[in-house]
């Protein structure tokens, strides 16, 4: 069984992708930490994102990158939101991925092209979004607790401009699959969440 969770920055579709791998005991794949990691390349050798070729050589990152915590710095979310709108680099990335997605046993990954490019076969496609409020309170929150230093307004202003950049991009942009299943978690806890998103993902299976 592939489990595709889609969605927008901070929606909470990491949360509920890691959930589902847990309560179906399926391996689980957070897709945007391979991006990150190529935009912490890009920032660490000094290279330009913007530039295709530049964020196509960060691609060859040693795989212990992923398990390093500044990629979850908002500064190399924003970098990673401008080296996945380039081409080569997602077909980079993307063979990976779906060898991860079509394993034996099935998988769960989360992203923002999963049911659409990655495993347009999945058992079951949801797509998490939340208000960009919403979302830039949480994710406001997140950074707060981790010691980082910004402001709300600064963080809604992010949240904006990767939406526009995800959805706008002309190579897998951010949108739902046509058969996903919308899950709003704006005004959900994490529980109700989790458990809406299980039967979503049983009606799938049963239907």
């Amino acid at each position: 069984m592939i489990i595709a969770v889609d969605g927008p920055a901070a929606s909470g579709k990491g949360t509920i992708a890691k959930a589902l791998a847990k309560h179906y005991h399926l391996p689980h794949l957070d897709t945007g930490l391979l991006y990150r990691a190529v935009a912490a390349t890009v920032m660490r050798l000094e290279l330009d994102p913007t530039q295709e070729a530049d964020s196509v050589a960060a691609c060859d990152f040693d795989e212990l990158t992923l398990a390093d915590p500044v990629l979850r710095d908002d500064e190399v979310g924003q970098v990673a939101s401008i080296v996945s709108a380039h081409p080569l680099v997602r077909a980079a990335l993307m063979q990976r991925q779906k060898r991860f997605a079509h394993q034996d046993g099935g998988a769960v990954l989360d992203g923002r092209d999963i049911g659409t490019v990655i495993a347009p076969d999945a058992t079951a496609k949801l797509f998490v979004r939340a208000t960009p409020t919403i979302r830039a309170q949480r994710r406001f929150a997140e950074l707060k607790s981790r010691g980082k230093s910004t402001s709300y307004d600064q963080v809604l202003a992010d949240i904006r401009s990767r939406d526009e950049r995800d959805s706008g991009r002309s190579t897998a942009p951010l949108v739902p699959a046509a058969d996903a299943v919308l899950l709003d978690t704006s005004f959900l806890s994490i529980e109700a969440a989790v458990a809406k998103a299980v039967a979503l993902v049983e009606a799938r299976r049963t239907a």
